[in-house]
């Protein structure tokens, strides 16, 4: 039985695929169970690599002092306690 927190995929794969992930994950003594779970993080990495990317090119056109300038002054912001007023 599913978890109420996961959902289920059927996805095709070419074989070569199949049997390059299920050898890797044997090699790394993984069984056939921790699939789901190296899909997952295969897909979350995938996809932090392409906002990532996207994310560059939206800023190629600036100096890099003045993108680093930004990430300072955004994390800079995040890090201050928040105040919250009472009433």
């Amino acid at each position: 039985m599913l978890n109420p927190t996961t959902t289920r995929w059927t996805v095709a794969v070419s074989r070569e695929t199949d049997i390059a992930v299920r050898s890797f994950l044997a090699q790394r003594g993984m069984k056939k169970g921790d699939l789901p779970k190296f899909i997952e993080d295969a897909v979350r990495w995938r996809m932090l690599d392409q906002t990532m990317a996207e994310t560059r090119g939206k800023f190629a056109d600036l100096p890099s002092g003045e993108v680093g300038a930004m990430i300072d002054e955004a994390v800079a912001a995040e890090r201050q306690p928040a105040f919250f007023a009472r009433g």
